[in-house]
């Protein structure tokens, strides 16, 4: 019995190291990305989806998926980001100035470069790929551009601060909604892709209330229904 008990001793600390051994995971994904990536295009019911680069990161890979109507982008999908806090803090204010500037000429959001700076070339290629399909593409006609209308609502005031909106309508449909006016507030920021996304599913200004941002909420919505009445008056 005396001479087990090294014997155990030695067994037990050899394992050790397996047991505190932590399998790394870089992103939140688990597609593998091809070494050259290029951007791909479809098309579905509510405009042209474009897939950006997938780009490699420090942090992770980074590859977003965008959609556009017209030559407008409506909307923004991360298909791929790092599995990080301050990433996942990043992407809505990435998504929602996107919209805002309509292009990748946006601000680096601090915390966040290395994601930022992925972000922004995959979306830039993206764009490209878009501009190109389109200048492939025949011309529009003149009936059809002629159905395109932008109509910007009535600046509303709240207690955070100002809020219009800007609506892109194809025919009777609302295309695009891009902000003019917003308060500058973590909250307003992180909820603006949620109020376009809604919009653009319902056609209408009959959303719901974003939990913490009440008062932009409303502000936006009585824009956007100013807006929808412009167009059809």
């Amino acid at each position: 019995m005396k001479r087990a008990i090294p014997v155990l001793v030695l067994s037990v600390a050899g394992l050790i190291p397996v047991w505190r051994y932590d399998v790394s995971t870089g992103t939140s994904s688990t597609e593998v990305a091809a070494p050259a990536s290029t951007p791909s295009t479809s098309s579905s019911g509510t405009g042209v989806v474009v897939k950006g680069t997938t780009v490699g990161t420090e942090k992770g890979d980074v590859q977003v998926e965008v959609t556009f109507e017209g030559d407008a982008i409506s909307a923004v999908r991360m298909l791929k980001q790092p599995n990080h806090p301050q990433t996942t803090a990043a992407v809505p204010t990435l998504i929602s100035e996107t919209l805002q500037a309509q292009s990748a000429d946006i601000d680096t959001v601090s915390g966040a470069t290395l994601t930022s700076e992925g972000y922004k070339e995959s979306l830039q290629a993206a764009i490209d790929a878009r501009a190109a399909a389109a200048e492939a593409a025949p011309s529009p006609t003149a009936a059809a551009s002629a159905a395109s209308q932008v109509v910007a609502g009535p600046t509303v005031g709240t207690e955070k601060g100002d809020v219009q909106v800007e609506v892109t309508f194809e025919g009777d449909a609302i295309s695009a909604v891009r902000m003019l006016k917003q308060p500058n507030h973590p909250q307003t920021t992180a909820a603006v892709p949620t109020l376009i996304s809604e919009t653009l599913q319902a056609q209408s200004a009959d959303i719901d209330t974003v939990s913490g941002a009440t008062l932009t909420s409303e502000g936006y919505k009585k824009s956007l229904q100013a807006a929808i009445d412009a167009k059809g008056a």
